[in-house]
């Protein structure tokens, strides 16, 4: 695999807004930003993972067409490691700088509240703007903002988007399109998918509760993550990406976990790695029946000596296609800290699933030697997605 750096990390969630206050809450396994929120879900208050700091507001000129929530949340992310995007820019030029996102919602939310405003009045709102509900439209408005020249798209395949976008833009620094790439994901909180996924009886009126026998359900959060990803030596190497795909159903995955499996040894295999020298594995964890039963059976199989492992979604939500890169940003933050995010689950473990090694509060990564990190993400239509992260030798 050719070398990709994960030089800088921008990141905001339900846990806090920069690297220094997520990880803050992550490794003290807080859960304060998952909270009831009434007004999305008629005549209930699911706990979601919202972002309530303030957001940045859009610059001009770019507010008059790109002005949305999602597109908050990522300059939110970008403005924390501006000063190395703008350094990479500078040594590279804008031509060599690409933007890979994944994104589900984008600014489906606004366009959302124009057409119910239509409906209503029969006029569309002199703020509509249909370009926002278009699932390129966070990966053009970071192009437009930094004045970027290279190839500029957005990878949505649901909760392995974010993932796959890091994946792709090591592909684009493999094949010498790019000397740089914005890779992560963002989503927001939306009236549509948080009703879709009501109806489907996915969603948990209560914090979810991974690996649970009492697991009920996800819950859905809102993130940006974005990292900048180069050739240059750094502190944390993309060492390895698996990808695969089930094809068994379009909403529930394979119950053996057969295309999960499949994407960890790819990752496992590009990276050069055996099972045993992963360190930590973060969970896809939703929650929902079928998705943790099949995870449990595809962690016992590719780790049949275990692997220190947590789900972070009961922390944060399930950010949806941001999922795979925020949960790629916590490992990062585990390999800059040398902390790992506690399982937060009510401890009743399910007796039908393979027993898994769960992380407990203030436990750390081994001291010595190079660690490496995996995350993994599973998506409708049995899309899967593995990164595996490791300290840059």
């Amino acid at each position: 695999m050719s070398a990709a750096y994960l030089n800088a990390l921008g990141v905001v969630c339900a846990l806090g807004a920069g690297k220094a206050a997520v990880a803050e809450a992550l490794f003290a396994g807080d859960a304060h930003g998952l909270r009831a929120e009434p007004g999305w879900i008629p005549e209930q208050a699911p706990p979601l993972g919202a972002v309530r700091m303030p957001l940045p507001a859009i610059p001009e000129p770019l507010a008059a067409t790109r002005d949305n929530r999602c597109n908050r949340l990522l300059l939110a992310a970008a403005r924390e490691i501006e000063a190395d995007i703008r350094a990479a820019i500078a040594t590279h030029g804008s031509a060599r700088m690409g933007v890979v996102l994944g994104t589900s919602t984008g600014g489906i939310e606004e366009a959302t509240r124009g057409l119910a405003a239509q409906r209503r009045d029969d006029t569309w709102p002199e703020d509509y703007r249909y370009a926002h509900q278009e699932l390129a439209g966070p990966a053009e408005f970071l192009a437009e903002w930094l004045d970027l020249a290279g190839p500029c798209y957005t990878i949505s395949t649901a909760c392995t988007a974010g993932a796959r976008a890091m994946t792709s833009a090591q592909r684009l620094l493999a094949a010498g399109l790019c000397d740089a790439v914005l890779c992560g994901g963002v989503d927001t909180l939306a009236r549509l998918p948080l009703n879709g996924f009501h109806a489907l009886g996915a969603m948990d009126t209560a914090r979810c509760n991974p690996f649970s026998r009492e697991r009920r359900g996800i819950n859905i959060g809102e993130a940006a993550a974005l990292f900048l990803m180069t050739r240059e030596h750094g502190p944390v190497r993309l060492l390895g990406a698996g990808s695969s795909s089930d094809a068994y159903h379009m909403s529930s995955p394979d119950p053996a976990g057969l295309g999960a499996q499949q994407a960890m040894r790819a990752a496992l295999a590009q990276a050069g790695l055996e099972p045993a020298q992963i360190d930590y594995l973060n969970l896809h964890g939703t929650a929902t029946t079928h998705n943790d039963a099949m995870e449990a059976q595809a962690v016992a199989a590719v780790f049949p000596h275990g692997v220190p492992c947590s789900s972070t979604k009961p922390l944060t939500g399930h950010t949806l296609a941001a999922a795979g890169a925020l949960e790629a940003a916590f490992c990062w933050l585990s390999l800059r800290d040398g902390r790992l995010p506690p399982q937060h689950w009510d401890g009743l473990a399910d007796p039908a699933l393979p027993a898994l090694c769960f992380v407990e509060a203030g436990a750390r990564l081994p001291d010595g030697g190079p660690r490496r990190l995996m995350s993994s993400s599973f998506a409708f239509g049995g899309n899967n997605a593995c990164l595996i992260l490791g300290d840059a030798a």
